[in-house]
């Protein structure tokens, strides 16, 4: 087969691959709920059903630096295909766990998925990138991946939702295993095409970098790795606890609220479309303060109206409408504000860091931790009041909006940078 067009099956694969992040990473919520429910006591299941979802941010929080590391040493190719190694594996355990029928075998498989999506998360850009030829068409290509990217995010819950159906009285992981099989085919798949893609390394893999100072002493680096932190346990913690609010609190069938959750990814790839158009003409600080300060009010106004007014929603692929509460659409509305949160957030906190920059990308995977912390003191209160719980993203959304508006102006522009 000719170079080119094993070059543009890579490329493919990389499309899956990117896919492949988020469905591995938005699977543990809804599967996680089918464990916790296993739990009695309702308080304990809804933080049980948490955990896995912990687990597998908590890796990132492990692997973050290693991961920029093992990338740099050993290169895109070799780093891709650990990464693919690991998920296969990850995804096995977890299946491991329902023949074992063991919470703690599944919380391992998390973590080892983990492990998977945060170096798959290092490498993903600059690998594609690469393979696009770098400049406008490199950016396109991962474009196009981050398209990818969210409306798996969005497949991946209502997928579940569909296979359990209206309740998760009596469900087990071993009704989910189509999908772990699925997800493993895929991976055992993309591993195959990169292992025999030629694929060009960067010229500097395997050479020492010496840095003289520290990310860390940058003032707006650090408060923006804190808002990095904040940003990712707002972007799953609202819609895993909006799963529970509708099945639990509103009394709807899981597969209705799944599918509600879904949207709010959806809502998400309708952001970033719009960010990516107005990106150029508006700058990452405006638009940080306009979409932190809208979903503030958004939550505020779920947590106000709860369940006094009820609005029609799709619940299904053939949009048949249901009565839902207003509090489920305000939340799920969040989606387009948490869309452009991360890169313009990127942007800020990186901005003025010359050869810094890569350590802070390190570090800011490290920070991504925020993604199993956050959601699981939500969960701890939504234990109690689910809509209640939303005064936690609503602390990180103003930290947020603090961040873009005092916080990330760069104060230390003595230190040297190239």
């Amino acid at each position: 087969m000719k170079k080119n067009n094993l070059q543009i099956i890579t490329i493919i694969a990389m499309m899956f691959l990117y896919a492949m992040i988020s469905f591995v990473t938005n699977l543990a919520a809804p599967v996680g709920k089918i464990w916790g429910d296993s739990f009695t006591d309702p308080i304990q299941a809804e933080r049980m059903g948490m955990l896995g979802n912990l687990f597998n941010f908590l890796a990132y929080l492990i692997m973050g630096i290693p991961a920029g590391n093992i990338l740099a040493k050993y290169g895109y190719k070799k780093t891709a295909l650990l990464a693919l190694a690991l998920g296969f594996i990850g995804i096995g355990v977890q299946w491991l766990s329902g023949v074992t029928d063991s919470f703690y075998v599944y919380l391992t498989g998390a973590l080892i998925c983990g492990f998977c999506v945060c170096i798959l998360n290092t490498v993903g850009n600059p690998m594609l990138n690469l393979l696009g030829g770098g400049g406008n068409k490199g950016n396109q290509l991962n474009l196009i991946g981050g398209t990818f990217q969210s409306f798996s995010a969005a497949l991946t819950p209502m997928l579940v939702g569909a296979i359990v159906g209206e309740s998760l009285v009596g469900k087990e992981i071993d009704d989910v295993n189509i999908v772990l099989y699925m997800a493993m085919a895929i991976f055992a798949l993309i591993f195959l095409v990169i292992f025999f893609t030629p694929i060009a390394e960067p010229s500097k893999v395997g050479e020492a970098v010496v840095y003289e100072r520290s990310p860390w002493a940058f003032r707006h680096f650090v408060l923006g790795a804190v808002a990095i932190f904040f940003y990712v346990g707002i972007e799953v913690g609202v819609p895993a606890t909006l799963i529970s609010y509708l099945h639990k609190t509103a009394g709807k069938g899981y597969d209705d609220a799944t599918f509600i959750a879904g949207l709010y990814w959806l809502l998400m790839l309708v952001g970033r479309f719009i960010g990516s158009v107005i990106g150029g003409k508006v700058s990452s600080r405006a638009m940080v303060i306009c979409v932190s300060t809208l979903a503030i009010a958004l939550m505020g106004s779920a947590m106000a109206l709860g369940n006094s007014v009820m609005v029609s929603l799709p619940t299904d692929w053939t949009f048949d409408m249901q009565e839902m509460p207003v509090a489920a659409m305000l939340i799920m509305l969040v989606g387009l504000c948490t869309s452009v949160m991360w890169g313009s957030i990127f942007n800020m906190a990186t901005e003025g860091l010359g050869k810094y920059t890569p350590k802070a990308s390190g570090i800011f995977m490290m920070m991504v931790v925020g993604g199993g912390i956050v959601p699981y003191i939500q969960s701890a209160i939504a234990a109690h009041d689910c809509l209640t719980s939303y005064i936690v993203p609503i602390i990180g959304a103003a930290f947020i909006l603090y961040y873009a508006i005092w916080g990330s102006r760069n104060v230390n522009k003595d230190i040297k940078i190239d």
